[in-house]
């Protein structure tokens, strides 16, 4: 008699193995391997949704020139700063993830544009961590008066595959995509398979009947891996919803997208009656800034097409230790021991012996190098206990020879501190031709000593 054949696989992620054994390569967990007996091979194939293949032929390859286009239909949400993000309004028939750490504001996003969705467009609301009617009461507190809003309290897949067919609505908003579950999967909700396979059933749904899915998924600190990491490569457009537990500003960043430029960014501020719009952050990132306070420069750093102004604090302390202490926040910490390397070999200043500490006011992340020059003066400052003035900002890379090169999108740079009130910005030597607004005088220099000297 023959041996049944079996598998073995992981019951929490799902991921099949070639023998038993006490961790889960893929997952990492530990005693969650087990074995069944192989599914016998179907000539149709199921597809995400736990439904069968109609069929219809082997697709076949054509020209790129026999390939028909049509223009990208778009539609506004309602907010400005959600609409840049996208690259000017959501695409129908796409999918768009929108990630962040549980709290920091995602569903109240996705409910607030509701209200504008719903004045030309059917909209259902699928929650599967609220109840309906907590999602009403949340909804009376935003504002939100939708008659075109539908809600669904459901987590199996299948049941929302169906309303979704029965109601046949413009947009669909999915919150969470952790805890979706599709019954044929033997892993819990949340596992990698269970969100690999809901994903994709809604992939499916969006291009197949040209619904909008807006889809959250929450990330921890560390990235989950049931998280949107695993579905970037997936969906259409992902988002990420950014900012620190004590502050009320949120920033959402396009991490990918392809209907539109990405690194733009959306700036918003969680209030009592849920997001406010933030249409100019450089009065924001700068409100309250210290005047003739040593260890402070603003510079101009481009967020996609978005020239923001940051202010950058240093503070240089001498260190009682063998080993000086370094924090560094809102900028690349390897970028800033080197620019500490280069202030000292090359700028003259003893800071190897001092505890630094860097941040960036705002909760703003900097990874651009045209912030260089602002932290190298920012550092020199507070090292010589001397304010640099404060109608003064620095764009500029610092290089290993101490040297400053160009930046790109000079002038929108120029034109932003302009409007601001500064008066004064050190810019390299070789920064090209630049339009100077008129009352705004540039410092040209060709490297750091030359920088530390014009601000003295």
């Amino acid at each position: 008699m023959a041996k049944e054949k079996t598998v073995f696989f992981c019951t929490d992620c799902g991921n099949e193995v070639l023998r038993w054994q006490g961790q889960c390569p893929a997952c990492g967990a530990w005693n969650t391997i087990v074995e069944k007996p192989a599914a016998a091979k179907s000539k149709a194939p199921k597809s995400a949704s736990g439904r069968r293949d109609s069929g219809i032929g082997v697709p076949r390859a054509r020209r790129i020139s026999d390939v028909e286009t049509t223009a990208e239909l778009r539609f506004e949400t309602g907010m400005s700063e959600l609409d840049r993000v996208l690259g000017g309004g959501a695409v129908k028939g796409s999918l768009v993830l929108v990630g962040g750490a549980p709290g920091i504001g995602k569903s109240t996003l996705m409910l607030q544009i509701c209200d504008n969705l719903c004045r030309f467009a059917n909209v259902l609301y699928v929650s599967g961590e609220e109840s309906e009617r907590q999602i009403k009461l949340r909804a009376e507190r935003l504002r939100v008066r939708g008659e075109g809003l539908y809600l669904l309290a459901e987590t199996n897949l299948e049941n929302i595959l169906e309303a979704t067919e029965e109601l046949k609505p413009d947009i669909l908003i999915v919150d969470s995509i952790q805890t979706l579950y599709n019954g044929d999967l033997t892993t819990s909700p949340g596992s990698v398979g269970q969100v690999k396979d809901c994903t994709l059933a809604l992939m499916n749904l969006a291009k197949g009947m040209g619904i909008t899915v807006f889809v959250i998924g929450h990330v921890n600190k560390e990235g989950s891996i049931a998280g949107p990491k695993v579905l970037e490569h997936m969906v259409d457009c992902v988002l990420y919803f950014e900012g620190e537990q004590h502050t009320t500003y949120r920033i959402l960043r396009a991490a990918k997208n392809r209907f539109g430029a990405t690194n733009e960014i959306g700036v918003f501020e969680m209030a009592d009656t849920g997001l406010a719009e933030v249409p100019n952050p450089s009065e924001m990132l700068l409100e309250g800034r210290p005047t003739d306070t040593p260890g402070t420069c603003v510079t101009c750093a481009m967020e996609g097409v978005r020239p923001i102004l940051a202010e950058v604090q240093a503070l240089l302390t001498p260190s009682s230790f063998n080993m000086p202490r370094r924090m560094v926040s809102g900028v690349d910490f390897n970028r800033t021991m080197l620019l500490l390397a280069v202030l000292e070999k090359r700028g003259g200043l003893l800071v190897n012996s001092c505890d630094a500490y860097v941040n960036v006011v705002g909760g703003l992340a900097l990874d651009e190098p045209a912030v260089d020059l602002a932290i190298v003066i920012a550092l020199a400052s507070s090292f010589r206990d001397k304010p640099v003035p404060g109608d003064l900002a620095a764009i500029g890379e610092v290089g290993l020879t101490g040297e400053l090169r160009s930046v790109n999108n000079l002038n929108q740079r120029l034109s932003e501190i302009h409007r601001l009130g500064f008066t004064k910005c050190i810019v390299p030597a070789r920064c090209g031709k630049a339009i100077v607004p008129d009352g705004l005088q540039l410092i040209k220099v060709r490297n750091i000593r030359e920088a530390l000297a014009a601000i003295v």
